[in-house]
């Protein structure tokens, strides 16, 4: 993998994209035009509408397209239905291609899987001499997440959810990256009440203990079944103990940012990440497919 710097990431800039065709690859799988997702392909479309571009087109799967669509730009969000996207077809990426000058992902919390329209598709640009580059929020997640490793003090992972092998892969990974790793959800090992809905009372103050104490916290995933009202005590807990605590904190992922935000906690993050696969691939790895192929 190559070692990421701000310096090195093509991002692109003023003066780059007057009078060209520009396809963005956003994440449009967003529920409210308040979804971080949808203000960042917002963000993108509005600052290239403002640098007198040729013509956009932004590419994602299935979302909040309607909310993308009223600004004024080709939408194409049926990516998912076309077995090629997984497949990082080539073929699907020139077809993808043709008419545009420049790429830009600005869809980092997909840039963890080697699909066509992460991978394949600026990789063939590439080789016909066109330009490739990410967005500014690709760029402030890149920089962001790798922060959360570099600052000093004690480092707590809070990791959990119903995605049992995928979150038990990371917390593995990135055991030697952190000081604590604190399980919750479904994950082995996890003490929880006898519904096993939620952790246990015990859990709760131990792990309120450690972040306490800590200087970082990266929490990725829910503590148990917080949707209802009988099984929420053990991620509402720890979230506001997170929220509340003087750490620089940073979360990520679906679960874990709908909770957040049923708690009004939200403004008490440093970072709330588009992604929470491709966030902790990103810690655990120090980059991504999506952003190889931009420096490759």
């Amino acid at each position: 993998m190559t070692e990421i710097t701000k310096v090195n990431l093509p991002v692109i800039g003023e003066g780059l994209v007057a009078g060209k065709s520009v396809i963005i690859r956003a994440d449009l799988e967003a529920d409210s035009d308040s979804d971080p997702r949808f203000v960042t392909a917002k963000n993108i479309v509005e600052y290239l509408q403002g640098q007198n571009i040729g013509s956009i087109k932004v590419i994602g799967h299935q979302g909040g397209i309607w909310m993308v669509e009223a600004l004024g730009v080709t939408v194409n969000y049926d990516l998912r239905s076309d077995p090629r996207e997984e497949a990082n077809s080539v073929e699907l990426a020139a077809e993808l291609a043709y008419g545009f000058d420049i790429y830009i992902n600005e869809a980092f919390g997909t840039s963890h899987r080697k699909h066509t329209s992460i991978d394949a598709l600026p990789r063939w640009m590439k080789n016909q001499g066109l330009s490739v580059y990410c967005g500014p929020r690709f760029k402030q997640e890149v920089e962001i997440l790798s922060q959360a490793l570099t600052k000093p003090g004690k480092k707590i992972l809070v990791i959990g959810g119903s995605k049992v092998a995928d979150k038990e892969k990371y917390s593995n990974l990135l055991t030697s990256k952190f000081d604590q790793v604190l399980k919750g959800g479904l994950l082995p090992g996890v003490d929880l009440r006898p519904d096993g809905l939620d952790i246990t009372t015990e859990t709760v103050a131990s792990y309120k203990s450690q972040i306490a104490s800590a200087q970082v916290i990266v929490a990725a995933g829910v503590m148990g079944k917080y949707e209802g009202v009988g099984s929420e005590y053990g991620t509402k807990e720890i979230l506001q103990a997170i929220a509340n605590s003087s750490a620089y904190k940073i979360a990520g992922g679906g679960d874990i940012e709908a909770a957040i935000a049923k708690y009004h906690l939200t403004p008490k993050f440093d970072w709330i990440s588009v992604g929470g696969g491709a966030m902790l691939e990103f810690l655990a790895t120090g980059s991504l497919p999506g952003i190889e192929v931009l420096l490759n």
